[in-house]
């Protein structure tokens, strides 16, 4: 099972802390993509991290503001979201690829296993 926690309500400019906790499995095998998705418009990728030597990669519209980093001895990855704005809302979803990110890490279809996703409303 893989469980994405830690959305909420948030002012613009605020912070938050996701988190993606997989069971039954080891993440250490696999690259973890964070994507997002707002009412009415496609899923699309955030940001991915690579097995092994922990490749990241970020969509250029959070860039500088997302950090996305991986804990293998919790078994969990994290997405530090940092100066939010109203448009980063959406729910946040985490899912695997095995091995590295592929250059198509920004397409859903990529992978192969999802988590239920995380409510992130940034507004004031």
């Amino acid at each position: 099972q893989l469980q994405a926690s830690g959305g909420g309500l948030v002012q613009p400019g605020g912070s938050l802390r996701l988190s993606c906790a997989a069971s039954g499995f080891t993440l250490d095998y696999y690259a973890i993509g964070w994507f997002r998705q707002a009412p009415g418009k496609e899923r699309k990728g955030v940001s991915c991290i690579s097995s092994r030597d922990g490749s990241t990669y970020y969509a250029d519209s959070v860039k500088g503001r997302f950090t996305i980093s991986r804990d293998n001895a919790k078994n969990t990855v994290y997405l530090q979201m940092n100066s939010l704005k109203p448009e980063d809302t959406a729910v946040y979803y985490c899912a695997t690829d095995p091995g590295r990110c592929s250059r198509a890490w920004y397409v859903w279809r990529t992978y192969d296993y999802w988590g239920q996703g995380t409510q992130v409303t940034v507004s004031s």
